[in-house]
């Protein structure tokens, strides 16, 4: 008789099916379709199933999106040299085929079509930093969290042996640069890589590094805004 497969072995391949089907509960669902063959079942999972192993309600998004960070962090490995350079744009190359299915959180509308998509990553950050039943205030740990998770892997792979106070100083200029990256990249996908480019070959688009993290951090605060609108708490 056949194991029953595993949370873990599900997340990974729910991550896989996110550019088809979104951060959804649709999308945990389907993952034991893609199962190996002895395995796989005729059926996506019931509902009360994906409560069950995933989480209720929006909280089984929040560990989907928090699975798919986890696996970018992964395929940052899969660099095609382990320069600095190379490894970070692997990870900007990773949100590329789910750039349009971001939006997890709805928001009060924005004028401006650029805005508009930059606020899609940033309400799936939102959605992350809110809690399962309570409504404290916004948390930015979690979208902290994911910009020093990937300055730190990158350092580990393009082998920064830094030491001391120049680890962190090391680690905190890579995060604001991959961030200010990832940020131009939800509002102009086809110029991403040469910004990011632009950032780690010098310092003359250092300000304006620094100045799209402000902008960051405001949005962010929108998309908490957001959030309590959809609740009718605002």
């Amino acid at each position: 008789m056949a194991l029953s497969p595993s949370r873990s072995q599900l997340l990974k391949i729910a991550t896989s099916l996110v550019p088809t089907y979104g951060f959804t509960r649709e999308t945990l669902s389907r993952s034991v379709l893609e199962l190996p063959k002895d395995k796989a079942h005729s059926e996506p999972l019931s509902e009360n199933a994906v409560s069950s192993l995933f989480g209720s309600r929006d909280y089984a998004k929040k560990t989907l999106i928090e699975a798919w960070l986890s696996e970018g962090i992964t395929q940052m490995a899969s660099a095609p040299s382990p320069s600095l350079g190379h490894v970070l744009h692997a990870r900007l190359s990773y949100n590329e085929p789910v750039l349009h299915y971001l939006p997890e959180v709805s928001c009060s509308s924005y004028k401006s079509d650029s805005v508009a998509e930059m606020k899609n990553i940033l309400q799936a950050f939102a959605l992350l930093a809110s809690p399962e039943r309570a409504l404290p205030p916004l948390d930015p740990r979690p979208a902290l969290k994911h910009v020093s998770r990937i300055a730190d892997e990158a350092s580990y792979i393009s082998g920064d042996d830094s030491a001391q106070l120049s680890w962190y100083t090391r680690r905190a200029s890579l995060a604001t640069i991959y961030s200010a990256a990832e940020l131009h990249q939800f509002t102009s996908p086809g110029t991403a890589h040469a910004f990011l480019d632009s950032l780690l070959t010098g310092s003359s688009a250092l300000k304006q590094s620094v100045d799209e993290v402000q902008l960051f951090s405001s949005y962010v605060l929108q998309s908490w805004k957001g959030i309590l609108r959809s609740k009718g708490i605002l």
